[in-house]
């Protein structure tokens, strides 16, 4: 079973994040932030990646270094039990509507870290989550999950309905790319080695 745990702890905030690869969906999301609950709650669902996430940080400050952090923890969780990734998909990609608008995520699971962010928010604030920690979220997400992560809001009016399209559109392209589809020997790249 693909599984990793990982707890962080710094002067700002206190993570501990288990995740099960091959799983139900089943999400247990405690970050302080409820906006942010709801996302994290969407990407385990949608992707069948079960997550324990919980969080306590300084929300007294704002909520930029639990989004972060939280980003940081979760990518390693994915680096973790990802292992050598032999047999995986690698890739995976999903548009994904709410109402309105419509996102979009690929993601190559492929040691080079990289992350294109394309979503342009109206307001500066979804319920108590400053739309800006998106960004920051999914950027430390890639890069320490070691994958390249492509995310477009295409459109929309509505930001909450244009943030939760990117979080499901990405889950849904998470699913896709660890997904088991060869051998465990297996390795899909032309240099024999993620």
């Amino acid at each position: 079973m693909r599984t990793a745990k990982i707890s962080r702890k710094t002067k700002e905030t206190d993570i501990t994040c288990e995740i099960i690869l091959d799983s139900n969906g089943k999400a247990d999301i405690s970050t302080g932030i409820g906006f942010l609950d709801h996302m994290l709650t969407a990407l385990s669902v949608h992707s069948g990646i079960s997550m324990n996430i919980q969080a306590d940080g300084d929300l007294h400050v704002d909520g930029h270094h639990t989004a972060e952090d939280i980003g940081i923890v979760l990518g390693q969780c994915f680096a973790k039990a990802l292992s050598d990734k032999s047999g995986i998909a690698r890739y995976g990609s999903a548009y994904i509507p709410m109402d309105e608008a419509l996102g979009f995520a690929a993601i190559d699971i492929s040691n080079r870290p990289f992350l294109v962010f394309d979503c342009d928010f109206k307001n500066e604030r979804i319920g108590d989550f400053e739309t800006c920690l998106a960004l920051e979220f999914f950027r430390a997400f890639a890069f320490n999950a070691l994958i390249t992560l492509h995310v477009r809001a295409i459109y929309g009016e509505n930001d909450h309905h244009k943030c939760e399209a990117i979080f499901k559109a990405c889950a849904h392209a998470l699913k896709d790319a660890v997904a088991i589809k060869g051998a465990k020997t297996v390795t899909l790249s032309t240099k024999g080695v993620i």
